[in-house]
């Protein structure tokens, strides 16, 4: 069998204050999946992020990614980790700070030891990737929010990662924006977890959701199945736009 991109098993995790956002969370995503995390605020999503590329550690379980263990103390293999769990921010700026679109996007691959011709390549493949090779000169901060975003999606593909970790992606968007980033996410071959409220955009992008709340998962199955369950939604503050039913929708 194909050794799955994340492998999440038994994690339960309890903040210094004495907060325990995680109880036992076991969670396996496939290569190639698409998969979004559902759940309200304060759920323990951004604890779970958090531990899957090493930030947060010391808990009781364990996270592997392609096979990798996620351990604490393990410079080398943090990196190795953080290299291959790529997280694009719910804030592009948070993301972009160099002088120009093509200086962030080379950022990572440069601090990986690319140089020259190989990071040139690099660069130019991950603007391709998101539709930004236009604007490769320009600085990050004269482009549109959604420009800001796709180039955020970019500085990570530059990494080459496993997985593809996108907090909020289509928060603050336009609907042009949010379908232009859509085009972009679904034209990528890279595992990709999707932090999201936004439910139809969920349906959209991923087959399967996954519901986290109150740092247990309450429910993993098909979008469609998941968007469909009202008791299920209405249980764990989950809501639909006004009038879309998830039923009507054709994938």
């Amino acid at each position: 069998m194909t050794t799955p991109s994340l492998q999440v098993s038994g994690l339960a995790f309890a903040y210094a204050d004495g907060h325990q956002a995680l109880f036992g969370v076991d969670l396996t995503v496939g290569r190639g999946e698409r998969v979004a995390l559902l759940g309200p605020n304060g759920a323990g999503k951004t604890t779970l992020v958090l531990h899957l590329n090493g930030i947060l550690t010391g808990g009781a379980g364990s996270v592997h990614v392609a096979g990798l263990e996620v351990r604490a103390g393990d410079r080398e293999r943090l990196r190795e980790i953080r290299r291959r769990v790529g997280i694009v921010f719910q804030d592009p700026d948070d993301q972009l700070f160099m002088p120009t679109v093509r200086d962030d996007v080379a950022f990572g691959p440069a601090n990986l030891g690319l140089h020259g011709a190989t990071l040139d390549a690099r660069v130019e493949a991950a603007l391709a990737a998101v539709g930004m090779t236009e604007v490769a000169d320009r600085p990050p901060h004269h482009l549109s929010f959604g420009q800001r975003r796709r180039v955020g999606v970019a500085t990570v593909l530059a990494m080459e990662p496993e997985v593809l970790v996108l907090d909020e992606p289509t928060s603050n968007l336009d609907p042009a924006s949010r379908r232009e980033l859509y085009d972009v996410l679904d034209a990528l071959a890279v595992t990709q977890l999707v932090v999201t409220h936004d439910l139809p955009f969920a349906l959209q992008l991923c087959e399967r959701s996954v519901v986290l709340s109150g740092g247990m998962v309450v429910a993993d199955g098909a979008t469609a199945d998941v968007l469909a369950d009202e008791d299920l939604l209405r249980a764990h503050r989950l809501e639909l736009p006004y009038g879309f039913d998830p039923r009507s929708v054709w994938r």
